[in-house]
Order: structure tokens, then sequence, then C-alpha cells
């Protein structure tokens, strides 16, 4: 990591993967000791979306979108190579990838573990997992890689458009199924939350701000005092949802492992896919970087709703599901780090 991107990097930032095992600890003996406390956050829902977690989601987003400029999402159309990789990633390839490796390992590497049909429920959770590429999340991975925010909101926002028309037939194509239906306002509401009302709250708050006290007062007074913000936010976001999911995490442990392993390879898979395409295309690192975290990281609100929805509660494929949120956090951290380290390979970096 060059001198430039370590500049700047809070505390909480520098020991993030300690803090995070922490509180996923934190979350799941609050959910097994405590369970008066998810039972009673878990009744401020709409929709099948958690409003605590929303809340949570949207602090730590919105300082990032105060840093977006309209001026420059204008300008990314004059560069739209990130995009078309985006989508290519996330569409084209990354769906059938989670089907192939997933299938791989529950019906061939692991069938001395798990029966047919339990394989069979898990490898639909990792499809949901799959067809659907992160939009809230995404934002916490580029503000830890010094992304673009402009060109990040852009990547997200087409994200969420492609979603409405491409996750369904995808989702039924592979689980080999007709007339699959998924929640939209899940969706919808969703995407309102974690892109729009961040979006322009920050939008809002910069123009204030910079027409009040200037420019200069913005970037080196105003903005610094959220540094924290997206930390904390996450950090509180994992111990809400793992004390919604205490029982379940600690009631299957062998298969959690199981099916961790082949989501894992599914990540790391695509960052680099995604990742090193845009180091061949000589994209800058602030597009390159969050454009590899958008489709390593999945829409775990989406993919969980859909799961419940679909199959209930209490099925095996909703665990699928929210294994995919147990090990995202900690690879994605260490896939944030890698990208830092390797920022030189890129045009904007090199000194």
């Amino acid at each position: 990591m060059t001198k430039e991107n370590t500049a700047g990097i809070s505390f909480f930032e520098k020991n993030l993967t300690l803090w995070v095992a922490l509180c996923m600890v934190a979350g799941v003996l609050i959910g097994k000791f405590l369970p008066f406390v998810p039972e009673f956050l878990s009744k401020f829902e709409y929709a099948k979306v958690s409003i605590p977690i929303a809340v949570l989601i949207w602090f730590m987003i919105y300082p990032m979108m105060m840093k977006v400029d309209f001026a420059s999402v204008k300008n990314v159309g004059r560069n739209p190579t990130g995009l078309y990789l985006t989508w290519i990633v996330n569409w084209l390839i990354k769906p059938f990838t989670m089907f192939a490796i997933a299938g791989f390992f529950f019906f061939v590497v692991f069938a001395p573990f798990i029966e047919p049909e339990l394989a069979r429920d898990y490898l639909a959770g990792a499809i949901l997992l799959g067809a659907a590429p992160c939009t809230a999340m995404v934002f916490v991975w580029s503000h830890l890689t010094r992304g673009n925010p402009a060109y990040t909101v852009v990547q997200v926002a087409t994200n969420d458009l492609i979603i409405l028309v491409a996750f369904t037939p995808i989702v039924a194509f592979l689980l080999g199924v007709s007339g699959v239906s998924i929640p939209w306002n899940t969706l919808f509401i969703s995407v309102v939350l974690f892109v729009v009302i961040p979006l322009v709250g920050g939008v809002l708050t910069r123009k204030h701000v910079i027409k009040s006290k200037g420019l200069d007062y913005f970037n080196n007074t105003f903005i610094p005092k959220f540094n924290n913000a997206t930390i904390v936010g996450l950090l509180l976001t994992l111990v809400l949802i793992f004390s919604f999911q205490g029982e379940v995490i600690l009631g299957n442990p062998l298969h959690i492992v199981l099916i961790a392993i082949p989501l894992i390879i599914q990540t790391v898979l695509i960052f680099f896919l995604a990742y090193l395409t845009a180091r061949k295309l000589k994209l800058c690192h602030s597009i390159a970087a969050p454009a590899g975290m958008i489709g390593a990281s999945n829409f775990f609100e989406l993919s969980v709703a859909v799961a419940i929805t679909l199959f209930g509660a209490s099925s095996p494929v909703v665990l699928a599901t929210i294994v995919g949120v147990l090990v995202e956090v900690p690879v994605m951290l260490a896939l944030v780090k890698y990208a830092n380290r390797t920022a030189s390979w890129f045009p904007d970096q090199r000194n």
C-alpha cells in the first residue's frame, strides 16, 4: 500500500478485521443469551426489510454519498468501460460460476456429508446469492479502497435497474423452475433505502455546507468528522445481523463450514476476474477496485428475503443465504487489503 493510500486510514480501519470478528461473536451471543433483543427488533420491518438494519446501513453509506459531486456523475459517461465490465461480470458470468462451483462442491466433493435433497436446497441459496450483486455494502468497500464515489453510485444504480429485469429469469433458469416470484416490495424499498435516500441526503448536505462554508471547509473540516461513521455503522450492522441468526449459526456448525467453502471460492474468483480485467483495460484504481467489489459481494438483504418468501424461514435455503452474510465481510476485508496493496498497478496510483 502506498503512502497516499495509508494516509488517513483510521484506527478502526487498520484493525477492522478484529472488530468485525468481535462484533460477529457479540451478535451470536446476544441471539443466544439475550433472545428478547433480536425478537423485539425483528418486529420493526416492512416488506421483509429490517428497519434497524436499514438505518444502520444508511448511517454507513451517508458519509460517502456526501462526497458525490454530480458534475463527476455526468462525466461517468465519458469513460463507460468500468460500467461495461461490472455489467458483464455481474450478469453474464457471476450467477453461472456460482451455480457451477456450488453444485460441484455440494453434489460431488461434499456428497458423503450432504444428502442430495439438502444439497439442492443449499444450491438454491447459493443461486440466490449469485444472482444479486451488492447494493449497500459496496459503498463501504469502495470507501475503504478510496474508490470514486460518483462512479460507484452509477455502478450500483445501474445494477439495481438490471436486477429489476434480470434477477427473476436468471434465478428461474438456474433453479430449473418456472414462475419464480420475488418480493418486489423488498427490492424497491431496499433500493430506495440503501441508494436513493442517502444519495439525496448526501447531495443536499454537500450543497448546503459548500454554499455556507466553502469547498475547502467541506473537504478538510466537515468530511473528516465522519471518518469513522462508516466503520461504526458496519460493526453495529454485523452485531444486529448475527443476533438475528445466532441460533441458526450455532445449530449447524459443520454445514456452515461446508456451505462457506464454495461461497468463498466464488467471491475470490469474481473479484480477481473483474479486478485483473480492469488492470488489463488500464482503468483507474478508483474505478477498478469498486468494480471488483460490487461483483464479489452480494445483495444479501434481497437474497435472504427471497429465500424466506419462496422456501420458508426454516428452510435450508435460508441457511445458505445467511452463510453468505457470515463469510462475506471477512473475505471482502481481505480483498480490500489486497486491492490497496496493489493500487500501484493502476495509472492513477503510480508515483
